[in-house]
């Protein structure tokens, strides 16, 4: 029997009911055929056995992956009936353009928009608003509730956004504003200290009144110069201690996956105990590590109940 596309705000209130983490796999489009080959036969095959809440596909900025994108989302929901969760940005697009994409994305069935601001094309100097766009993910935010029909996610920075100069609790600020305008759920950039999100999720809960899912994104690491690479693009922080010991292991490609896989599941494991509604796995596209960190976890089959009364 074929499982229904859901809207993602129906999941996580029926996951928050039942005290259940939301699992979650993001993917991005590959640039070669043997990228595409490696996901779409390895990787979302492999990972599909967990039976994740959703998979997210991310967009390219100004739509230079969107034909790739929904191709993908296409396959993940209809050759392995797994609700998708579509990205999309405000970059070099108008806001007629983005409303073509949106419509190309409903005749598919897509449900899920997570919307973004987006990075300038790849990923160097200022943001620049496109003429007849948006200029703040909030916008795009308000146009997708106008438009109707979707289950709206946005980005969310423990750390504050890397372009926010004005501090983290400011870009917290801006985050609620975002969540006002209609998004029903967040997802996190990665991190590697706990603390940062639970300061986060403290703020936003606490002394701003949200009350949507709050979702940590997590990524098993591979090696430390790539590690490295990612976290001067978005501003994240890696620990002294992981810094060292990835410095130690960088000659050693399978000692510095094994670290990955270890740290992120203790991660995991503190964070599902600290109540959180769930992981979203960065997976970079890759099998291994994130299938050993979910065996680590027990999540075999993911059934939220049996992994809570393991722990």
């Amino acid at each position: 029997m074929a499982r229904s596309i859901e809207h993602l705000s129906e999941v996580y209130t029926r996951k928050r009911k039942r005290s259940e983490p939301v699992i979650s796999f993001e993917f991005f489009p590959p640039k070669t055929s043997a990228g595409d080959d490696a996901l779409l036969e390895r990787t979302i095959p492999g990972l599909s056995k967990f039976n994740p809440d959703y998979c997210s596909v991310t967009y390219g900025a100004g739509g230079s992956t969107s034909e790739k994108s929904l191709k993908i989302v296409d396959c993940i929901q209809k050759n392995y009936q797994l609700t998708a969760l579509a990205h999309l940005t405000c970059v070099n697009a108008t806001r007629a353009e983005i409303e073509v994409v949106l419509e190309q994305a409903r005749s598919i069935g897509v449900k899920n928009i997570l919307a973004l601001r987006g990075d300038p094309p790849g990923g160097v100097g200022d943001f620049q608003k496109t003429e007849g766009g948006f200029e703040f993910s909030y916008q795009l935010v308000e146009f997708l509730r106008e438009m109707g029909g979707f289950s709206i996610g946005a980005a969310g920075f423990p750390e504050g956004h890397i372009a926010c100069q004005e501090g983290k609790e400011v870009d917290w600020d801006r985050l609620k504003h975002k969540i006002d305008a209609g998004t029903d759920f967040v997802i996190t950039q990665l991190f590697f200290d706990n603390t940062d999100y639970y300061e986060f999720r403290d703020y936003m809960t606490k002394k701003l009144a949200v009350e949507v899912p709050l979702v940590p994104g997590v990524l098993p690491v591979l090696n430390g110069k790539q590690i490295k690479r990612f976290t001067d693009m978005c501003g994240a922080r890696i620990p002294e201690l992981m810094l060292k010991k990835l410095e130690e292991l960088e000659d050693d490609t399978e000692a510095s996956k094994q670290y990955g896989i270890n740290y992120a599941t203790q991660q995991c494991e503190a964070l599902l105990k600290n109540g959180v509604e769930g992981i979203h796995f960065y997976t970079l596209n890759k099998l291994f590590s994130v299938e050993a960190v979910l065996k680590n976890l027990n999540l075999e089959g993911h059934t939220g109940d049996r992994f809570l009364s393991s722990i």
